[in-house]
């Protein structure tokens, strides 16, 4: 796995968030509201020469390839591509975690970007939630890991609204981790999950400190 060095301060870190997240919300809101939308077709396609007109604005100054996983030389992590929970990322669900002890958590709002069922969550969207959840919980110990095997129990269908994931180490034998997490509405659990997620055999350091940007040592196979 590549990473990327950055030499930049926690600051500027912050000032580079305080940039992108706004930016990338907004492009959220544009995409709910491309799926909603009921104008009339001539003012789609004015909208859509304007959303060209600012796509390349953005293209005047790009990096080739994807964003990749950055790091500080503080072991900051910074992985703002990321599909689950890239900062840049406006298809990344607005998912934000958090580590209490062993356990992972998140509380998130999902819309229409993320219906399968009508008015609830694509279940990839939920697998998808919860790969992310479990792999930061089976690297609490900042020891890296890839993701081995998920099964997932759709308990219920899930609605499109507030949810919270949660996820935790319940086992361990040499390089495996056993990980179980759950998908939940205020109603009760609608997804549960167990994973098996594995250390590099090459594995021989530490990884660096836990990310002030919630980052984790897992990545996806």
């Amino acid at each position: 796995m590549q990473f990327t060095l950055e030499d930049i301060s926690d600051d500027e870190i912050a000032r580079r968030r305080a940039i992108y997240e706004p930016l990338t919300d907004s492009v959220r809101r544009l995409i709910d509201a491309v799926i909603r939308t009921e104008v009339p077709d001539d003012v789609v396609a004015v909208a859509r020469e304007r959303i060209d007109d600012i796509v390349d604005t953005l293209r005047a100054k790009q990096i080739d390839g994807p964003y990749g996983v950055r790091y500080t030389p503080d072991f900051v992590g910074m992985p703002w591509g990321n599909s689950v929970v890239g900062v840049r990322n406006a298809i990344a669900p607005p998912l934000r975690t958090f580590h209490d002890g062993h356990e992972v958590s998140a509380e998130f709002t999902l819309g229409a970007a993320y219906e399968g069922p009508g008015d609830h969550v694509h279940g990839g969207v939920a697998a998808m939630i919860l790969d992310q959840v479990l792999g930061e919980a089976a690297s609490v110990d900042n020891v890296p890991c890839y993701t081995g095997t998920i099964s997932l129990r759709y308990v219920r269908p899930t609605p499109l609204g507030p949810l919270t994931a949660r996820a935790s180490i319940v086992g361990r034998d040499g390089r495996k981790k056993t990980v179980r997490g759950t998908l939940a509405d205020a109603e009760g659990v609608t997804v549960e999950a167990e994973g098996v997620f594995i250390v590099p055999r090459d594995w021989t350091g530490r990884m660096p400190r836990a990310s002030k940007d919630h980052s984790s040592a897992h990545t996806q196979d």
